[in-house]
């Protein structure tokens, strides 16, 4: 009969990760520091994990670092909601500080890279995708409207600045963002702080 994994092994270690990421960064992560943190041996976090990338990707999925639930059933409302919760998220050094470094080690690791949408970049998505078929249906959005293209368009401009760190992010940025996408696809930019009807057409 095999053995029955032990769940609180697997929150330890994940606290571990999130703790040692913020204090000691990303490169200086090692494995024997997780599990000295963790009260558990490298074998044991090896049998779950079988790298400290995919040991990182777990613990960001586990805290939903950079990922909301909103619908106020307005388009703009929602947008920035969801964009100021990975802006806020890049900014936490247990994501943000993470991720440059990460995708690096994604391109060499292609189970790597599939787990990391699969379980990071995926439910963001998703969720963000969830508020644009709202929109449609709300008679917001354009059913013909690129829902990919859009999310795109709203998601690049705060990975590209997380990534290149050329210029900071305020706390305005995603309003900022969502009313200059918006206002590129046809839509009228909003009153921040309202809930404005925004069609794209």
């Amino acid at each position: 009969m095999a053995r029955r994994r032990d769940e609180r092994i697997d929150h330890a270690v994940l606290d571990a990760v999130s703790a040692l990421v913020r204090e000691v960064g990303y490169p200086a992560l090692t494995m024997e520091a997780i599990a000295a943190r963790a009260g558990t041996t490298k074998p044991a976090i090896r049998r779950r994990w079988q790298s400290r990338q995919q040991l990182v990707v777990a613990a960001m999925a586990r805290d939903r670092i950079g990922l909301t639930e909103i619908d106020t059933g307005c388009l703009h409302c929602d947008l920035a909601g969801h964009l100021e919760a990975l802006r806020a998220g890049l900014e936490d050094p247990a994501f943000g500080a993470v991720i440059p470094a990460l995708l690096a080690d994604l391109a060499d690791d292609p189970v790597l890279h599939k787990k990391f949408l699969a379980v990071l970049w995926e439910p963001r998505r998703q969720a963000c995708v969830t508020t644009l078929r709202k929109a449609q249906d709300r008679g917001e959005l354009e059913p013909s409207a690129d829902v990919d293209l859009v999310l795109d368009l709203f998601a690049a401009p705060v990975m590209f600045r997380a990534l290149f760190r050329h210029a900071p992010m305020g706390a305005d940025f995603a309003e900022l963002v969502t009313g200059a996408v918006l206002d590129g696809v046809g839509a009228t930019a909003g009153v921040p702080g309202r809930c404005p009807s925004h069609h794209l057409r």
